[in-house]
């Protein structure tokens, strides 16, 4: 588990690193009006959880970030580091809810009550996938995180990339006498697809690659409210057949939410380089901490001059079985 988590920490101090402000000397008003010189400063215990979609409270493993903002306002406050004033976030990287001993960087902050804002990138021993991709904010003491956005990353063409799974909590806190106890809340959903031929037959060797395009997914994330906004674009990913040449499917992809009855689309490209789309509008609406398993059942895909058409036979809950009779 520590190599999955060291595998995302890279990026991750990338993107913390990415502040608008160097460090400063100057000390934002809080509600105590001290300085570094007459104010304790504090270092509070983290304590983290995260919420599934069944209200279990599972402790974290992965990367939590934590932005102390102004008492009832969404404005950063910062954080200290060796008693000077800086734009660096808190830092952690979880195990089973336990700080790890490496790459971390805690809060150290005067008394008082702070707005905590936090956000996390969990790892499960369960595969996902493997090229997710996320545009981050730099946040400056004084930011306003509630016009700042996380956002999709823009492929070559017209459409993004998955993103992380993502965690998110806001919560007061007194550090004076609490320490930061707090359950996160998935702002991604979650999207399996399995696609099998309808006799359960190998899937022909013409067939060079498939691709999933799912429409009407939000553009962007709000940095403070973690509410999903514009909700028309095209997230792109690739499908791997298996090893009986009998599946070709997925890692769980993370995707922002959607709108109501996402555009699904099939893209496969034979060895000759000819294009095969099929497409229908879910059943379902990506969203927030759900998953959602596409079992897609295809006929032979053949040429003609009519387009492609099928029907979904069930919808349960998450899951959603689509049939493909024929491909033209």
């Amino acid at each position: 588990m520590k190599k999955c988590i060291w595998g995302i920490l890279p990026l991750l101090l990338f993107s913390v690193a990415c502040s608008k402000d160097d460090d400063k000397e100057v000390v934002p008003d809080n509600n105590s009006g001290t300085t570094p010189e007459t104010a304790a400063l504090v270092t509070p215990r983290v304590a983290v959880y995260v919420d599934d979609p069944e209200g279990n409270q599972i402790e974290m493993t992965g990367i939590l970030e934590i932005f102390p903002c102004i008492e009832n306002t969404a404005f950063y406050f910062g954080n200290y580091i060796n008693k000077k004033l800086s734009s660096f976030n808190g830092f952690y990287p979880l195990e089973n809810g336990e700080i790890l001993d490496q790459y971390y960087r805690q809060l150290s902050l005067p008394e008082g009550k702070y707005n905590m804002v936090y956000w996390g990138t969990p790892v499960y021993d369960e595969p996902e996938y493997s090229h997710p991709a996320i545009i981050t904010p730099g946040v400056s003491i004084g930011s306003n995180m509630s016009s700042l956005y996380l956002q999709l990353r823009a492929n070559s063409d017209s459409t993004y990339a998955p993103v992380y799974d993502i965690v998110h909590a806001i919560k007061e806190a007194d550090i004076t006498y609490e320490d930061l106890s707090v359950a996160l809340t998935r702002v991604v959903a979650g999207v399996k697809v399995s696609v099998t031929m309808n006799d359960s037959s190998t899937f022909s060797p013409n067939i060079a690659s498939m691709e999933v395009r799912i429409g009407g997914i939000a553009e962007k994330i709000n940095y403070y409210t973690a509410q999903a906004e514009n909700k028309t674009k095209t997230v792109k990913f690739g499908l791997v057949r298996s090893d009986d040449g009998k599946t070709m499917g997925n890692a769980t992809v993370m995707l922002f939410p959607s709108a109501a009855n996402p555009l699904f689309e099939l893209r496969i490209t034979m060895q000759d380089g000819t294009l095969h789309t099929l497409s229908q509008k879910l059943g379902s609406t990506l969203s927030a901490n759900t998953r959602l398993t596409l079992n897609i059942v295809m006929g032979d895909i053949i040429v003609g001059e009519t387009s492609g058409h099928f029907t979904i036979e069930e919808w349960e809950e998450a899951s959603e079985t689509i049939e493909f009779p024929v491909a033209y």
